[in-house]
């Protein structure tokens, strides 16, 4: 607090403060991100660092804003600047408020109420004094705060990492790790990373709708190593901390997704949970944001956060509407579940807060992912021990194994960065450029069909495309040519180039049109440019032969989530909805069904992530996709002939000695005519004993037998 007199104003020094006289924000004045909150009520400010002021101060509006109760001086404080400029009296001091630097470091601090609204908050010598900030200037940030603060402001947001923790029970693998960060060991530990976090200004609010229905679920069946690997899951999470036995009147379903590795990963279906809750509208970055950042960047490094989601946890008060069933009994997770349709926002804004200060100055963030960028090597190994270091702070722990360090090319969010540069993935592309020279008529028709919804956009068309449309002629004979392999590979190249491809505008809605054959699936990724329609990139891969024996609905169903995963970058957490075009009218249930197989509810899962809805488009208008999809396929005949019923569910086929010489006679029969008649004064109906007497009596033992004839009941196939 300031000295106060009896009688006269004691003077306050301000610093660099100076009411309503607009002053520059650049160096040498130091900022921090900075968050003010006061009962329900939340800012995001920039802090001023002053070691020229005497004490700390909030702006009066702000005071307002947050609703802050200020309470008068027993004596007004004099002010004045350094140059001496006297400046309106401190009359006010603010209540105690929560304020949140860098991620971490949280307190609650009174503040000298002065107006001053492009200064709205300054951290003067005695804040300076307590928490001893040792101060990075190059990069603008705090490197490391004084040791009191581990037991104190830091502590009250997130435990301190220092030697005190335990170390790791496994040394995690650092081979693809510079040893230059191997004294940061433990922002790399699995084992620390399973552990269950602290409570954050972060944690992960649930609020449902008004009056909303609270759903319920069945139990999924699960196959024998399933049950096994369930059971060793909820074992090993109850042991965590991560999960607790729950009596909610809410249950979500419990099954397990097959990751990469073959392994299992469990998967709660929280679609009915997603559809009755309030949605956070907090933004996910733009990479186009970041262009003018990288130039001049020459060496990047990549981190790919471990157990993302788990890092967090779940809103005190909240863990109840994360119910889920299993065989073994109804649980709740204390942490952040996948397949909550706020995950994705709340993650991005944890790590945005935690890295704040170094965001757009050489880190770029995307949910789980982050991007260091830096104009020399030693200058890059300072940002990344920073940013490794501040992780550590904050409890988040990086994959060692999914990580690039120290590269002078990195793909990131569907962009090749090389040396400040960036350029579209060829990925994107890859599906028209690798697409293979057809090798009938059938599949040049394809390509060609596939070619004429971009035919707009490539002058001289017609002339280009010419030997190719010759081909299709069946008056022609199919004969591949130089020719033809010319006009291919020239149409392909104008399909991945400008005024065809379009960058995407992750500010307008997407379209993605989908697929799939027999042997394959492919895709579109679009956006409207001046009303007309311009691919942003192109899919397409072969089915494997496990895929090939989905029916129809599943591969459709695949064809789709493969798209996603793939563009997933583009598509997850836009601000508009994007619509799916699909040729299979019965996918428009999935959002909604309340049964679906194991499969289906894996991959309902992952939708969940993506604001989408599918939308029918007869296969007459779905070409490119449908192109994309059959460029696997040599003809229409390579599909795999197949039984209904497998081998070994037909015991034998019967065969009838008496059936082949009847059908033998028949040939040789000549025509009956009408057929035979009776008497012309007494009709009388035809009997087939009479006349066929021998052949039954061949067939059956007596005329009265009760066996089926071969006539009527042989099967060609054999019975069952």
């Amino acid at each position: 607090m300031p000295r106060t007199g009896k009688r006269a104003c004691p003077p306050v020094g301000t610093g660099v403060l100076v009411g309503e006289i607009n002053i520059s924000h650049s160096p040498p004045h130091f900022l921090l991100p900075a968050k003010l909150t006061a009962h329900t009520t939340t800012h995001s400010l920039k802090a001023l660092i002053d070691s020229g002021a005497e004490q700390s101060f909030i702006d009066a509006s702000l005071a307002k804003k947050l609703g802050l109760t200020i309470e008068p001086l027993p004596h007004a404080l004099r002010a004045s600047s350094l140059n001496g400029q006297r400046l309106p009296d401190v009359t006010h001091v603010s209540e105690p408020v929560t304020l949140c630097l860098s991620g971490n470091h949280i307190e609650l601090i009174s503040l000298f109420v002065f107006k001053a609204p492009l200064t709205p908050l300054v951290l003067g010598y005695p804040w300076l004094l307590q928490h001893n900030p040792l101060i990075d200037w190059q990069a603008g940030c705090v490197s490391r705060w004084g040791e009191g603060c581990h037991m104190t402001c830091l502590k009250s947001a997130i435990p301190s990492v220092g030697s005190s923790a335990s170390p790791p029970q496994t040394p995690p693998d650092l081979t693809a790790v510079p040893s230059v960060y191997h004294e940061l060991v433990e922002v790399f530990s699995k084992d620390r990373a399973r552990s269950l976090p602290p409570h954050r200004p972060y944690d992960c609010a649930i609020d449902l709708l008004p009056g909303a229905p609270l759903p319920t679920s069945r139990l999924y069946s699960l196959s024998r190593p399933e049950r096994e690997s369930m059971e060793e899951y909820i074992t090993d999470a109850l042991a965590a901390g991560i999960i607790r036995s729950s009596t909610s009147p809410l249950a979500a379903g419990f099954f397990f997704v097959d990751k990469k590795d073959k392994s299992l990963r469990p998967c709660i279906d929280y679609r009915a949970l997603n559809a009755i809750t309030v949605k956070n509208k907090y933004p996910l970055p733009l990479l186009t944001s970041a262009f003018e950042l990288l130039h001049g960047m020459k060496i990047f490094s990549k981190l790919d956060l471990r157990s993302a989601y788990h890092l967090v946890r779940i809103r005190e008060g909240d863990e109840w509407k994360t119910a889920f069933n299993t065989h073994l009994g109804h649980f709740e997770y204390l942490v952040m579940p996948f397949g909550l349709t706020n995950a994705p926002a709340v993650f991005q804004a944890l790590v945005n807060d935690v890295l704040r200060d170094f965001i757009n100055h050489f880190v770029f963030v995307y949910l789980d992912d982050i991007l260091i960028f830096s104009r020399s090597v030693s200058e890059h190994e300072r940002h990344v021990k920073l940013v490794l270091q501040r992780l550590l702070q904050n409890r988040l722990f990086v994959k060692a194994e999914k990580c690039e360090f120290h590269v002078t090319t990195v793909s990131f969010l569907g962009f090749i960065i090389e040396q400040g540069d960036l350029r579209p993935d060829p990925g994107k592309v890859k599906a028209v450029l690798e697409w293979p020279a057809p090798p009938n008529r059938k599949q040049l028709q394809r390509f060609l069909g596939f070619a004429n919804f971009y035919r707009r956009f490539i002058r001289d068309f017609s002339k280009i495309a010419s030997p190719l449309t010759y081909l299709t002629s069946p008056k022609v004979l199919f004969q591949w040519g130089q020719a033809a392999t010319e006009a291919f590979n020239h149409l392909k190249q104008r399909f991945a180039s400008a005024p065809i491809l379009s960058q995407p505008d992750l500010n307008q809605p997407f379209i993605v049109e989908v697929d799939a054959s027999d042997t394959g699936v492919g895709a579109v990724l679009s956006q409207k440019v001046e009303g007309k329609l311009h691919p942003c990139a192109y899919f397409s891969c072969r089915l494997s032969p496990t895929e090939r024996k989905y029916d129809v609905g599943d591969r459709e169903l695949l064809a789709i989530k493969l798209a996603l995963e793939e563009w997933r970058h583009w598509l997850e957490g836009t601000a508009q909805p994007f619509i799916v075009w699909t040729d299979h009218k019965n996918l428009a249930y999935l959002q909604t069904a309340k049964r679906l197989n194991a499969r289906q509810a894996r991959w309902a899962l992952f939708f969940t992530r993506f604001n989408f809805s599918i939308t029918y488009r007869p296969g007459s208008r779905n070409v490119k996709p449908d192109a994309l999809s059959r460029q696997f396929s040599s003809s229409e005949g390579d599909r795999e002939v197949a039984s209904i019923l497998p081998p070994g569910c037909v015991i034998g086929g019967l065969t009838w000695e008496i059936e082949s010489m009847v059908r033998q006679a028949q040939r040789t029969e000549p025509d009956p005519g009408t057929g035979p008649r009776g008497g012309s004064t007494s009709p009388r109906p035809y009997d087939p004993r009479c006349s066929n007497g021998p052949t039954q009596q061949d067939s059956h033992a007596t005329l009265e037998s009760n066996a089926p004839s071969p006539f009527w009941n042989a099967l060609s196939g054999g019975h069952l």
